[in-house]
């Protein structure tokens, strides 16, 4: 069992200091735009992942006018209270700590607390490059199994290393030849592993996310979704092999599980150029809630639910159904925001789901 007690929030975003406890298992957290929904869950993301959902660097959510941030959670894991610190001092440098130990790296923290978001800008899984779905798959398997985020660590180290080799090559006209087969040769142990891992793991996933989805809409349809790598063809070193010249032309690496994708198919067609919005929703609520099952599966713990704002553009009948899978098939703590006070109580109570309520 995993639950967040409470947390406090000191010179965080629109907080100077702030302290919220939780005591159910589903928690509304409503109020008008711009008062500071999305920055609870926010919060709550730094305590899994020990960063933002929302934002790449940790600066802009230091407070308005202050220096640094410190967040502190107090959890129940196993029956076992812990408390989990994250701090951004005014020098910009972060520390974690679990009951006042810091860690060396932050990477071994990632699933200790597992954690699933919801949010509006999420639709990019849907509708944006390979890049968002790598990254979702990614931070899927990374909860999942800590030598797989070990392994993409270590990859894109090296990718990043082997792109400036050739970017330099090409600016400076000189290329150290030893140096590129030796990255090469070091880009292919953890790119195999990663790409091991994803196809094993897609084989029972993907399967799992067209079912929960044809639940969701509630009717049959032809939908696809299928893995796309080009390691499914081919070896990784012969396909390092192929491309070095274009590698080197274009002074980056074409070719490996960086390249990785999720298609997306309706009607044998792309996904996103046909899909209604409320397919696209679907879709989406599918992806995510598998992630969900998958990890209370594998890690025998459910994860911290994250909704923000998922109920806009939704009909009653969907928020309805959205809301007994997540609220009510689902044991876990689940935080929700809604800038519509009456309507999630009234879901709720509907339900008969023990919540409690934070008005903002």
């Amino acid at each position: 069992m995993l639950r967040l007690n409470s947390i406090s929030l000191f010179q965080f975003k629109n907080y100077t200091n702030k302290v919220f406890n939780f005591s159910k298992n589903v928690i509304g957290i409503c109020g008008k735009n711009g008062v500071g929904k999305t920055n609870i869950l926010d919060a709550i993301h730094y305590l899994c992942f020990t960063k933002s959902y929302f934002s790449t660097t940790d600066t802009v959510n230091v407070h308005q006018g202050s220096k640094g941030f410190r967040l502190e959670g107090r959890l129940t894991k196993d029956d076992v209270e812990e408390t989990a610190t994250c701090i951004l001092r005014e020098n910009n440098k972060k520390e974690f700590l679990i009951n006042g130990n810091a860690y060396e790296k932050f990477s071994q923290h990632i699933g200790r607390y597992p954690c699933v978001v919801i949010a509006p800008d999420d639709a990019v899984l849907i509708t944006g490059g390979s890049e968002e779905r790598r990254g979702f798959l990614d931070s899927l398997l990374s909860q999942l199994n800590p030598e797989y985020l070990q392994k993409l660590i270590q990859y894109n180290r090296i990718l990043q290393q082997r792109n400036s080799l050739l970017k330099s090559a090409a600016e400076t006209g000189r290329l150290d030849e030893a140096l590129l087969q030796i990255l090469t040769e070091q880009l292919i142990v953890p790119g195999n592993y990663i790409f091991e891992q994803r196809s094993q793991f897609l084989v029972s996933f993907l399967p799992k996310v067209k079912r929960l989805y044809t639940e969701i809409a509630q009717k049959e349809e032809n939908l696809s979704i299928l893995y796309d790598s080009r390691l499914l063809e081919t070896s990784f070193e012969e396909l390092l092999s192929a491309t070095q010249s274009k590698d080197r032309m274009l002074q980056r690496t074409t070719a490996g599980v960086h390249r990785d994708d999720i298609i997306l198919q309706l009607n044998q067609q792309p996904f996103k150029n046909i899909a209604s919005q409320g397919q696209r929703k679907s879709l989406l609520f599918a992806l995510k809630l598998t992630e969900l099952q998958v990890i209370t599966q594998e890690k025998k713990v459910t994860p911290f639910l994250l909704l923000d704002d998922v109920f806009e553009k939704l009909d009653e009948e969907r928020i309805s159904n959205l809301l007994q899978k997540v609220c009510m098939e689902n044991d876990g703590q689940v935080f929700i925001t809604d800038t519509n006070h009456e309507r999630l109580i009234k879901h709720l109570e509907t339900l008969n789901a023990d919540f409690d309520l934070i008005s903002l």
